[in-house]
């Protein structure tokens, strides 16, 4: 919750093209004019889609790597390599892109909307309309691009760093260690992925014509 504002103004940025009226031109220009045009709720739009998200995305992720994984070992008749986590991170991105790509139409459907957060179209009426027009899988590809590069980065350099981090008993240092090197691994991971993000986000967003797809 405490980053979906910045998930917003990455949406709106995202989906803007050159010749887009009243062109956001930075981040902070998109946190100014979005507080005095609609308001700090609207730093919140589209946040249910993910909430609801959430637990089967944790669930889906974390089960299918463990399981990807011990398909690549031979049920740990292997030892795990680099490879190996990159490839189990890699499908369990996959068949996590599978299950949020729904919600995700409906969160950048509801983040791109402008105007009072108090004039808006609800979740389940966007969820809705999206179904009505076969749209809840719209940038599948894009979004399966976005999540499996991204967990096989991330799952490939935590755990194959992991046990390189110096051996301590002090509790903090090792929490500390695991955190940096979460921050770091995560980090490079949507360097990698942000150009599937961005046209995740067009796809899945507004167009520029109306009633003409030009991101498909």
């Amino acid at each position: 919750c405490c980053m979906h504002p910045l998930d917003v103004i990455k949406t709106r940025l995202q989906i803007q093209t050159s010749t887009s009226a009243e062109r956001y031109t930075s981040v902070l220009d998109c946190f100014k004019r979005m507080r005095a045009t609609e308001g700090p709720l609207s730093f919140y739009k589209g946040i249910l889609p993910p909430i609801l998200a959430e637990t089967p995305k944790r669930a889906v992720k974390f089960v299918c790597f463990e399981q990807y994984k011990c398909v690549l070992t031979g049920n740990g008749q292997r030892q795990a390599t680099p490879w190996v986590y990159s490839l189990a991170g890699f499908g369990c991105g996959l068949t996590e892109a599978l299950v949020i790509n729904p919600f995700e139409v409906v969160k950048v459907s509801l983040q791109a909307q402008r105007g009072s957060h108090k004039v808006r179209t609800t979740t389940s009426q966007m969820a809705k309309e999206l179904a009505r027009t076969g749209g809840l899988y719209r940038g599948l590809t894009a979004t399966l691009g976005r999540h499996g590069v991204w967990n096989g980065i991330y799952f490939g350099l935590y755990h194959s760093a992991r046990p390189m981090l110096p051996a301590t008993d002090k509790r903090a240092q090792n929490l500390f260690g695991r955190l940096a090197l979460g921050l770091a691994a995560g980090t490079l991971a949507s360097v990698a992925n942000i150009p599937f993000d961005v046209a995740k986000s067009r796809i899945q967003g507004p167009q520029p014509d109306v009633g003409i797809r030009k991101y498909t």
